[in-house]
């Protein structure tokens, strides 16, 4: 019913939430013997991997053998490629400060407050947002590969916004010459925020190679939240709260789009017209 085999995506439902279960239980157990919980960040783009891989084995039979390779490829791609960036960006720098904050704000001490403040939640997203790539790979009819290939080409020029642009943002830090500067170059000259767009569009992308079936196109809230949380809510908000009191930050915010791409704003000169 539906171009979907509802059984087996059922039992791969319970599959992939117990495997990030056990994921994030590891979580847990590092920060119990005392390390930072920070390795959540690693931890997140490699739980979508693991996910789409889970997925991919259970769906043997089931779904059509080149959408499962599709979908669990590129989804595999983006969160290895994240977690590895993480990792390396947060490796040997300690507990980051927005995990220090969070154990100051609640009681129980550190483990309890990360699985119930850190976990629990990421655990719960992880599994939501993911649920095109689930569904995209119990699909048992011959799928629409126009649409398959236009939610590669979202999920591509994705890939390149977040890696570049993390790239760009990489090398501009490690110039002791940049120190207290804001970064406007590159991909970062036309939105504030090009990992985090990028990020948006990956998601749509593999949403977009779900919508060969209804139940495919039903999971948009996956998305959806994905894209909000990254513009509204953790991402960008946080990390421009960081950055108000730099030095030329205003500036920066006044003439560069604040997530989609577009080009700089000219600013208004005071008198003219």
């Amino acid at each position: 019913m539906g171009g979907v085999a509802w059984a087996g995506l059922g039992a791969n439902l319970g599959l992939t939430a117990a495997a990030v279960a056990v994921l994030m239980a590891g979580v847990v157990l590092w920060v119990a013997r005392g390390g930072p919980a920070v390795v959540i960040d690693t931890v997140w783009g490699a739980g979508f991997a693991l996910v789409a891989v889970v997925g991919w084995v259970a769906s043997a039979g089931d779904g059509d053998g080149a959408l499962r390779a599709v979908v669990t490829v590129l989804t595999v791609v983006w969160g290895l490629r994240l977690a590895v960036h993480l990792h390396r960006r947060n490796h040997g720098k300690g507990e980051d400060p927005r995990y220090e904050d969070l154990f100051a704000r609640h009681d129980g001490g550190r483990v309890r407050v990360t699985a119930l403040w850190v976990c629990l939640p990421q655990a719960v997203i992880l599994w939501f947002v993911s649920l095109p790539v689930q569904v995209a790979q119990y699909v048992t009819i011959e799928p629409a590969w126009w649409l398959v290939g236009l939610g590669v080409a979202v999920w591509a020029v994705g890939l390149v916004f977040e890696a570049v642009g993390d790239w760009q943002l990489a090398r501009f830090k490690a110039d002791p010459g940049n120190r207290g500067r804001i970064m406007d170059r590159g991909l970062w000259r036309y939105t504030r925020h090009p990992n985090y767009f990028g990020d948006a569009c990956v998601w749509w992308g593999l949403w977009l190679c779900a919508c060969v079936t209804w139940p495919g196109a039903a999971t948009v809230l996956s998305p959806l939240l994905m894209t909000f949380f990254l513009a509204r809510g953790t991402g960008k908000p946080l990390t421009e709260k960081r950055m108000a009191d730099r030095p030329g930050y205003a500036e920066y915010v006044e003439r560069t789009s604040g997530f989609v791409p577009l080009p700089p704003r000219q600013r208004s000169i005071s008198g003219s017209g």
